[in-house]
């Protein structure tokens, strides 16, 4: 069952075209600041600043491609089981909210980053905004989850190859190495190798359109089983309202929770989208999970309904061997090993912040060392190193091991939870807070003058560079960030229960 938390997760800083352009001015001008607004309850307000002149590249459609693509993946074959232990109408709202729960930090996340120059927000850049003491420990935790679930694609690409070489051809068997899942790993690392030394998410739109056919392919095989009817004979019974139980439908609950989970990637994405406003950065989270539902929706309803109670973890695997189903196997296949580099990619970043990061002693203003930390742009050198030491260790990992589902079910718990929902909501919650005790923080947004001019009632201090948001969106969008922390930690104590459970019980 846990298997499937597995679903996919940090972002890059990037840019550093103002380091060194006016560090003094910057530093000397936050402590002006933060000594002449402490009693004010006034908006501040900012030249427009010309010092960070970072464009974004990546369309609007290759962001919506990768951050879906980073949604999507193997798990939406464990939907149609989920749906099992919920009933249908129960299964559909809790995959719909999961949905909206996760867009909503995904949105939060977009919000963020406009209290950072262009280009280079980050959960490490945000975190040294914030709690900088806490900001290693955010990086680590979002490095050993992309690691973990980098092995687990190695590991799903050894466990199906075989089975596709023995669907394609019956005499495989009799060549060893065709059945070796050692030779299909190394294989395939010859392929993922080269994208992963891309250092722009935007350079891999091509392979997660890719990888995302290969997904249409398996909606497709699970819609046209359903309409030919031809697993009727052997399907269970279908609830539509009435549920298997507590046990069941916490064990299913993580699956849909997590299938979102991309919120590690977003940042890489608003950093390199060329439109950042704010139309276009919501757009890129609505159409991303609003695709990602739908796709979930589909699947469970109509492999559900295929098979009853009957259905298994793998709605793929639950049909008769085909040529159909052995082209649905390879599907995920290449779906998984382009879905690799976009757990490198951020698993990289955050070992390079964890690699730069060093303890506050209060001899600079937080925003000043986060500025210069934040265009401190990864070397070629670092880069070829820390990349170089993922690919072997996980390629080493994938070898020696067959599974890594309790290790994966516990990571998953606690580092998908902190990144979709806990995360995004502590920061917005921290950095968009009213009143005096906010100016301990310095906003050092794009520059744009674009802020509302009205006294603020509770002293919402409108930070420089957020487009025009009214006092009390603001004031709502707080309380559900804290809501969504809330959220976070109820999700993260009912997953750790349920690992408990099932390791208690074998």
């Amino acid at each position: 069952m846990m298997a499937q938390l597995s679903a996919d997760y940090a972002a890059i800083p990037s840019n550093s075209s103002d380091v060194g352009s006016r560090p003094v001015s910057r530093a000397s001008n936050v402590s002006s600041t933060l000594g002449s607004r402490s009693n004010s309850r006034r908006p501040m307000r900012r030249r427009k600043s010309t010092s960070n002149p970072h464009q974004g590249e990546a369309s609007f459609a290759s962001s919506v491609i990768n951050l879906l693509n980073t949604i999507v993946g193997a798990g939406v074959l464990a939907m149609p089981l989920a749906m099992s232990n919920m009933g249908m109408l129960l299964g559909i709202f809790t995959i719909v909210f999961s949905g909206l729960a996760a867009g909503f930090g995904l949105y939060l996340q977009t919000r963020c980053a406009r209290y950072v120059d262009r280009g280079t927000a980050s959960f490490f850049t945000l975190s040294q905004l914030t709690y900088p003491g806490a900001a290693v420990v955010f990086d680590a935790a979002i490095a050993i989850k992309c690691f973990g679930v980098a092995i687990s694609y190695l590991i799903i690409i050894g466990d199906l190859m075989p089975q596709v070489a023995l669907g394609l051809w019956e005499g495989a068997d009799e060549v060893s190495y065709l059945i070796d899942r050692h030779f299909w790993i190394t294989g395939f690392m010859l392929f993922m190798i080269p994208i992963s030394f891309l250092r722009r998410l935007d350079s891999l739109k091509y392979t997660s359109f890719i990888a995302l056919v290969s997904i249409g392919y398996l909606v497709i095989i699970v819609l046209a089983h359903f309409l030919k009817g031809d697993t009727f004979d052997q399907r269970g019974e279908v609830r539509y309202v009435h549920w298997a139980g507590s046990v069941a439908f916490f064990s299913s609950f993580p699956i849909m929770v997590f299938a979102y989970t991309c919120h590690q990637n977003m940042f890489s994405i608003l950093n390199e989208i060329q439109n950042n406003s704010k139309k276009q950065t919501t757009g890129v989270v609505f159409a991303s999970i609003g695709v990602a539902a739908s796709i979930y929706v589909l699947v469970a309803i109509t492999g559900y309904i295929s098979f009853g109670d009957a259905v298994g973890g793998n709605i793929i695997a639950m049909y008769k061997e085909s040529i159909a189903s052995t082209i649905g196997r390879a599907a995920i296949v290449i779906l998984v090993m382009f879905s690799y580099p976009l757990q490198i990619h951020p698993c990289r970043a955050s070992i390079n912040n964890i690699l730069k990061w060093r303890p506050s002693r209060g001899s600079l203003p937080v925003s000043a060392r986060t500025v210069s930390l934040a265009h401190d742009p990864m070397s070629d050198l670092r880069f070829a190193i820390i990349t170089t030491v993922l690919i072997v260790s996980t390629y080493a990992t994938a070898m020696t091991v067959n599974s890594l589902e309790r290790v994966l079910a516990y990571v998953g718990s606690t580092g998908s939870t902190s990144i979709s929902f806990i995360l995004p909501g502590l920061f917005y919650w921290r950095i968009a807070r009213p009143g005096p005790g906010a100016n301990k923080i310095n906003h050092v947004g794009d520059g744009s003058d674009d802020e509302s001019d009205e006294d603020d009632e509770d002293g919402m201090l409108l930070p420089p560079g957020v487009e025009r948001e009214s006092v009390k969106v603001r004031r709502w969008l707080r309380r559900g960030a804290a809501t969504l922390m809330g959220y976070g930690f109820v999700v993260m104590a009912i997953c750790l229960t349920m690992n408990i459970f099932f390791s208690a019980a074998g």
